[in-house]
């Protein structure tokens, strides 16, 4: 482990496109970056080495779920989570908002105590205030740290927003004094204000004034469009600082990828790609393939003849239907690894053609095809 300080460089621009490279005492992050989940921990179905085999420069893990199974303690006691997962990257850990408003049927928000809740696993009560998010994260030991916020689901009420807001700004405010100084690890705060330019912005100033290493958008990825999204995003990313990182959470398909480097956001996360391999679902530059379809069973052909990860050049369409349709474990290991790739090369590909002035050329040539 190097001496790194925290620190973000933007190389270039292409239009709106930017191309950077993040520096953490783990190792480098080329961006526009996307981040494989390993929520409990885990990529699901590969190996750590696999991950980082595919060209993946950092992964997130998530804070709720890692504090209610297997216990900070437990992990702590490994010696932080990297130990425990046997993970050389960066790690980036979600604060657990997004999941306190997914998960708990039964969720108390309190502007001064934060969230109290029941674990979706066996209903134990736990209360989660921005001081206990950065604790827990601290001793998960991450690399980037994330502010707790309150991600309110998709809703058209506009003081109903403004309030999650306000309250969201208070906790950022009071993630950054527990947090304190260490110049090694970055904290990042959650632009809120749903659909709303006005608010979108009133969020974003209140962080500018307290302060962060990156500033993410948060909110999104909840059920609104695609063209909702992007509306987002044109609206707030020109009043964003131009000399820090900005992520986009939870987001998305290729297409939404592209969408949002082509407004300047510089790093994701999704599920998508290794949810999507555990159903059936291969990412090619082809489009998706639901290789359960009956029709690939006489497909002798890969899903991609030059990926030679692990092989994976070698499994024709035809034999991994069966595995899928046998329910055989090796389906999902051979389609998630398939997508993790996918993802990791169409991120390379985008910040070359950043690189080269060509990103409207390679946006234009693929919007519609991934």
């Amino acid at each position: 482990m190097s001496n790194e300080k925290f620190s973000f460089k933007l190389l270039k621009e292409d239009g709106y496109a930017r191309l950077g490279k993040i520096n953490t005492e783990r190792g480098q992050i080329d961006t526009p970056a996307f981040m494989p989940v390993g929520t409990q921990g885990t990529v699901k179905s590969v190996f750590m080495e696999d991950v980082k085999s595919t060209g993946a420069q950092i992964i997130l893990s998530n804070t709720y779920h890692l504090m209610i199974r297997p216990g900070v303690l437990r992990i702590k006691k490994a010696g932080g989570l990297h130990q425990f997962m046997n993970c050389s990257l960066p790690i980036l850990t979600d604060s657990g908002g997004f999941q306190i408003m997914s998960l708990s049927k039964l969720v108390k928000i309190d502007i001064k105590d934060g969230a109290t809740f029941n674990s979706h696993i066996d209903g134990k009560k736990f209360i989660l205030s921005p001081e206990e998010s950065i604790k827990i994260q601290k001793d998960l030991n991450s690399d980037i740290v994330m502010v707790l916020d309150e991600c309110p689901k998709l809703s058209n009420d506009k003081n109903k927003i403004n309030k999650s807001l306000n309250l969201s700004l208070n906790w950022a405010e009071r993630s950054k004094n527990e947090f304190g100084d260490n110049p090694k690890k970055a904290l990042f705060g959650i632009i809120q204000g749903g659909i709303y330019k006005d608010l979108r912005l009133k969020s974003l100033e209140g962080l500018k004034k307290i302060g962060f290493d990156g500033y993410a958008l948060g909110g999104l990825a909840v059920g609104e469009s695609q063209k909702q999204m992007i509306k987002v995003l044109e609206n707030i990313t020109p009043s964003m600082p131009k000399n820090k990182p900005r992520y986009l959470m939870g987001v998305g398909t290729p297409s939404d990828i592209l969408s949002a480097v082509k407004n300047g956001v510089d790093m994701f996360d999704c599920v998508l790609p290794t949810r999507s391999g555990r159903t059936g679902l291969a990412f090619s530059w082809e489009g998706k393939l639901n290789l359960k379809n009956s029709k690939y069973k006489k497909d002798y052909s890969p899903i991609n003849e030059n990926m030679k990860i692990r092989n994976l050049n070698v499994y024709s369409k035809s034999y991994i239907n069966h595995l899928i349709n046998s329910n055989e474990i090796l389906a999902s290991m051979i389609l998630t690894m398939n997508n993790i790739v996918f993802y990791q090369e169409l991120m390379e590909k985008i910040r070359n053609s950043i690189k080269t002035n060509t990103f409207d050329t390679f946006y234009n040539k693929y919007i519609d095809v991934i």
